[in-house]
């Protein structure tokens, strides 16, 4: 059964920018209240999200918060709870993304990596998870950004692919252990949005290996993610947003 998502409240980690920043919006158009949390993204990027979600009629706060902390995390919890009493979304968006061979990874590497990545998302999972089953019967929906690394070795970002090979796995869990009061979902995306500094027709050869042969944008995700909340007969659900590049 498909339910209204209007007047919910979801918590979306790394909202300022890119792919948050898209899911983010999409929820509000949605009417979903959105907490935006943010960690380094600029002043003027976090007001401008913040004032596009506003323009959709929904309430939104932003919310810094250091992934990589634990006790930042239950702090950014605590001002969810002060500030809307309530939390029915939560979307693992955030991500560190490095670049680096199997061999090239120092340990620095590795456990940042993994901070931001997988304990994050644990840490945000437990948390939210409380909230939603003190709202049972309503409970709620946790959504997790994957990429890749999923389906196939990613051998130029080694430790983010393992990274989200976990957070998928946490996903699955999460997703067992929590009904029938609280559902668990992942978005996995091919590509869908430049990295900066990538050459215009690198981007485009990588759309071509798919079966659709283009490239999808981050609104494709964010679709993706509200049709994964509303739809509530989905748990367990690893949604590949990817033209088909994962049948290859």
């Amino acid at each position: 059964m498909r339910i209204s998502l209007k007047g919910k409240v979801a918590l979306v980690t790394g909202a300022a920018h890119r792919v948050g920043r898209a899911i983010a919006l999409e929820l509000a158009r949605c009417g979903v209240h959105i907490a935006l949390h943010y960690h380094r993204s600029p002043a003027e990027m976090v007001q401008a999200a913040t004032s596009d979600i506003a323009a959709q009629g929904v309430n939104v706060e932003a919310i810094p918060a250091d992934l990589s902390q634990p006790d930042a995390i239950a702090q950014l919890f605590e001002r969810v709870h002060s500030t809307f009493g309530r939390l029915d979304i939560l979307v693992n968006s955030a991500s560190a993304f490095q670049k680096r061979g199997l061999l090239e990874i120092t340990l620095e590497d590795w456990e940042y990596t993994m901070q931001v990545n997988l304990r994050a998302p644990f840490l945000c999972t437990q948390a939210a998870a409380r909230m939603m089953l003190a709202q049972a019967p309503i409970g709620g929906v946790i959504i997790n950004i994957c990429d890749q690394g999923v389906f196939k070795p990613w051998l130029d970002y080694a430790h983010h692919g393992v990274s989200k090979a976990g957070l998928y796995a946490l996903t699955m869990v999460t997703a067992a252990s929590l009904g029938p009061h609280i559902r668990a979902n992942a978005v996995v995306p091919g590509p869908v949005l430049k990295p900066p500094a990538m050459p215009d027709g690198r981007w485009q050869a990588l759309g071509e290996r798919s079966p659709l042969k283009r490239v999808g944008t981050a609104e494709d995700v964010a679709r993706a993610v509200v049709y994964l909340a509303a739809e509530d007969y989905l748990n367990g659900v690893a949604l590949p947003v990817n033209g088909g590049e994962h049948l290859l």
